[in-house]
């Protein structure tokens, strides 16, 4: 267990906090935020990712609620991806990989995770979002997002929502209250898998807790009924991309 001062804690944790918000008013839980964050002041990947699947719950549980109250959630929809991705985030949470593999493939997410950011996608059309007729297609990305989660702990809406837009299956609430309640399941899979492994390695949570709680309650009421955040997400995309950038070097050398 990685031991911070009194004073990074509290830093880290008011950064945790402005993560969750960002997160939660698209629908997301914001792991891939808390492992940017974290990545500077924490290296073990088994405590990088039980902490970020840990926040990642608290925080699309936050974000199921707020899009489900506020009527956007398909739910048709979220059991078609659903239904491959839990057993997959459950193994991916049971998988063991070195410090260097898994610097890269995070180097990677958190990468697509900033691009992801500041991407805005927009429908195909100003039609209704069509039907998804294809079986095979959600259980596929159900599949790859769900090992992917719970391999490295990051929040698989990053994969989900811009497919569910450039595909034009939902509409942007849709696809945000899709996003959470998927988050959400698949985070408790994946750390369900790290702990019948023997690999669930958490810090010193409370703080991060405290401030992920608020922080996401706060971001999801406003993003399910009226908000956008530009700027936070601009700050946020810069931070995931020096963390990037500093598991890269340790991946490579």
């Amino acid at each position: 267990m990685t031991a911070l001062s009194p004073e990074i804690l509290i830093f880290v944790s008011l950064l945790i906090g402005i993560v969750a918000f960002c997160y939660a008013s698209v629908g997301h839980g914001g792991a891939s935020g808390y492992l940017g964050v974290l990545s500077f002041f924490i290296l073990a990947p088994k405590e990088l990712s039980s902490t970020a699947l840990l926040l990642n719950i608290l925080v699309s549980a936050t974000s199921s609620y707020s899009y489900f109250k506020a009527g956007h959630l398909r739910q048709d929809l979220l059991r078609s991806f659903l239904i491959t991705s839990v057993p997959f985030a459950f193994l991916g949470g049971t998988l063991h990989i070195s410090v260097k593999l898994y610097s890269l493939i995070l180097a990677v997410a958190l990468m697509i995770a900033a691009i992801r950011l500041n991407w805005k996608l927009q429908l195909k059309s100003m039609d209704a979002p069509k039907k998804l007729n294809s079986f095979w297609i959600p259980l596929l990305v159900g599949a790859l997002i769900g090992v992917v989660s719970g391999l490295i702990g990051i929040e698989g809406g990053i994969f989900l929502s811009p497919l569910l837009l450039l595909a034009n299956w939902a509409t942007p609430k849709e696809s945000a209250a899709i996003s959470a309640p998927f988050i959400l399941v698949n985070s408790c899979a994946g750390l369900l898998g790290r702990y019948f492994s023997g690999a669930l390695v958490l810090g010193q949570m409370t703080p991060f807790l405290i401030c992920a709680f608020l922080g996401g309650l706060l971001g999801s009421h406003l993003g399910a009924n009226r908000f956008t955040s530009s700027l936070l997400r601009a700050i946020l995309a810069i931070v995931l991309i020096l963390a990037s950038f500093k598991l890269s070097k340790i991946a490579l050398y």
